[in-house]
């Protein structure tokens, strides 16, 4: 069996060997309730998620609207019947993940962040994009999307209606992931502009 020709194997692989290379670099046992876990945990989730909000909003959405235009073309059926929905739940549930992740780093200075207590602005205001950001996939481009994808009855109209309001709110998710990205790279790797002095 080839693992590489799986998905699922892949990421698996993908796992173990970095496993094998951080005993290889840290020796054993592993800390494995230290920061860095939780770190290594929230960026391969963040990876997940961001990567396919910005698939989402700067391949498929435009490819979509060329396939509808194209009238002589093979349309965006394959799209939306097969790649779509696996996308989605890769999406929704790499942000549930991301954001549990980024609680697990934060651990005892969670409150800390989220009311932007001296030390923790910058990484709170990342961590309230991202929480708003995950609170947009699953109240409203996850509902949406249920409607375009025929997951629920929906009408014609309701699902024009959806493809618009889910279109945007993940727009606002692209917009708002440039600036949580700054922030959680700021703190964490200390982004010159954000150094008093």
């Amino acid at each position: 069996m080839n693992l590489l020709n799986n998905h699922r194997y892949a990421l698996m692989t993908g796992i173990v060997l970095a496993l094998i290379i951080a005993v290889a670099l840290a020796g054993w046992p592993l800390s494995v309730s230290g920061p860095s876990l939780a770190r290594w945990f929230h960026i391969v989730a963040g990876v997940f998620w961001i990567g396919l909000l910005y698939y989402f909003n700067v391949a498929q959405t435009p490819a979509l609207a060329d396939a509808a235009a194209d009238k002589g073309g093979p349309g965006g059926a394959g799209i939306t019947k097969y790649v779509a929905p696996r996308a989605l739940f890769w999406f929704r549930w790499g942000a549930v993940a991301t954001w549990l992740g980024g609680a697990w780093l934060l651990k005892d200075n969670f409150l800390n962040a989220f009311t932007f207590h001296s030390g923790f602005v910058v990484i709170g205001v990342g961590a309230w994009l991202g929480t708003i950001m995950l609170l947009n996939v699953w109240g409203v481009i996850w509902p949406n999307q249920k409607k375009i994808l025929g997951i629920v009855p929906a009408t014609d109209e309701q699902k024009a209606a959806a493809r618009k309001t889910a279109g945007l709110a993940s727009r606002v998710n692209f917009v708002l992931s440039i600036p949580m990205l700054m922030c959680m790279a700021g703190q964490s790797h200390g982004l010159p502009f954000f150094h008093s002095g």
